[in-house]
């Protein structure tokens, strides 16, 4: 009866050390069931339900075209200096003093035309007209007075042909300038004097000196 005790008892322990109790075992988990735990790959999360997109407004630049300097309209009047002789072309030689118009011609006899005398209206807007040529051109010119604004002095002959004018003026634009301005030559020892106009830079007319009959020469 002793021996059977002893031998109960040993089984007792064996159990003992082969299954610890449930109450006094560690919950502690060994580095091995951890690794295994830390390297077991996550399950792919559930796919979230498909929103409708939402359209993205992008700030598009805008490109403003730089603003363009006012660009003045070239001035139709020529400024020249006091005695300052000016080549009209053809042998012709003109100059303007506070006096009045100089020219000189391929004949090289110096004309003059005067704005001081009286014998012109400076009050309101004219034209004058002068001339002399032969059979190779007739060289035009005059004075222009009454105006501050001159913008063109046209010549118009008997068929209706057009030429303009050279315009020129002293510095500080006073009140008068000279034309001047080629056509062909004259017929024989007549011709046609063409019509002259003046116009203002809006192309208003301002005078006119109408056409005739006159014999080409210093007029």
């Amino acid at each position: 009866m002793k021996k059977y005790w002893l031998a109960a008892a040993g089984v007792v322990a064996a159990v003992v050390i082969a299954a610890p109790s449930a109450v006094g075992a560690s919950t502690e988990t060994s580095p091995a069931t951890r690794s295994a735990a830390q390297t077991k790959p996550a399950a792919p999360a559930e796919p979230a339900a498909a929103r409708p997109a939402v359209p993205v407004k992008v700030a598009v630049p805008v490109k403003v075209a730089p603003a363009e300097a006012a660009v003045p309209a070239p001035d139709p009047v020529r400024t020249v200096r006091p005695g300052a002789r000016v080549d009209a072309g053809q042998g012709y030689t003109v100059w303007l003093t506070r006096e009045g118009k100089y020219w000189t011609g391929p004949d090289g006899y110096e004309n003059f035309r005067s704005v001081v005398d009286g014998n012109i209206d400076r009050s309101q807007p004219g034209v004058s007209h002068q001339s002399e040529g032969d059979a190779t051109g007739v060289f035009h010119s005059g004075l222009y007075y009454g105006t501050r604004k001159a913008g063109r002095v046209e010549l118009t002959d008997a068929e209706g042909r057009k030429t303009a004018a050279t315009l020129i003026a002293l510095p500080g634009r006073p009140d008068w300038g000279v034309w001047y301005a080629h056509t062909g030559p004259a017929e024989g020892n007549g011709g046609s004097s063409p019509g002259v106009t003046l116009y203002d830079r809006t192309g208003k007319l301002l005078a006119e000196l109408p056409g005739f009959d006159f014999p080409a020469g210093r007029g």
